[in-house]
Parts: structure tokens; C-alpha cells; sequence
């Protein structure tokens, strides 16, 4: 079942108390599903799977659909990162050369997508 979708507002207040120093969970599960969220809506699709757990996970990118079991691309990585990524604090070369991103499947590449921030 898919999370409700999450405000503009809260969104970024959260983010904003992420990138600011905050360490509290509630704030960095609302910025990574909001990052999460905002990557959904700016590639929708069914073919890539991005995994942040244990915070959310989102299919994304136009293309072959998965019914069963693991997709065939899928790209995981810690919430650190992925607020890295989605800000465009780094760049997926970056964290994927430190071994910060496990990406698997000719797809799995979301690079092109990156930033998500709006």
C-alpha cells in the first residue's frame, strides 16, 4: 500500500531540518519519502526500483513491468545518501565509486534524474 502523499510544506520542512543537522527519525523518514516522492513524480513508471530502507521504496522510469519477486533494477542506498543524491549535495558517480549505492539492472542507472530538489 502506497504512503500518503506528503505536502509541499512538511516536505521541505523536513528536508530543511535534515540538511540543517537534524538527526530526529520523523524528520529524515518525511525528507527521504518527500525526495522519494518527488522522483516518483518526476519519472513515473514501474521499471526502476529505488529502495531507502527502512524509510520507503518507490518504482519509477517508464518501461518493462516487474509482477513478482525483486525487480530487475533496482537501486538501494542509506538515507544519507540518498538525501545526498536527491539534493545534489553528490553526484551518483560519487557515491557509487564509494560503494554507497548498490545499483543493479541495465536500467538501474537513475543518474539523468538527479537532482530531485525542487
Amino acid at each position: 500500500m502506497p504512503l500518503p502523499k506528503i505536502d509541499t510544506v512538511t516536505g521541505r520542512r523536513a528536508l530543511n531540518a535534515v540538511l540543517d543537522g537534524s538527526t530526529a527519525r520523523p524528520d529524515r523518514a518525511t525528507a527521504v519519502r518527500y525526495l522519494l516522492q518527488l522522483l516518483a513524480e518526476k519519472a513515473p513508471g514501474n521499471s526502476v526500483e529505488v529502495r531507502v530502507p527502512p524509510f520507503g521504496a518507490v518504482q519509477v522510469i517508464e518501461g518493462p513491468r516487474h509482477t513478482r519477486g525483486t525487480p530487475p533494477n533496482v537501486v538501494e542506498t542509506d538515507a544519507d545518501t540518498w538525501i545526498a543524491l536527491a539534493t545534489g549535495a553528490q553526484t551518483w558517480n560519487e557515491l557509487r565509486d564509494a560503494g554507497l549505492i548498490s545499483a543493479s539492472g541495465v536500467r538501474a542507472d537513475i543518474s539523468p534524474l538527479l537532482p530531485v530538489r525542487p
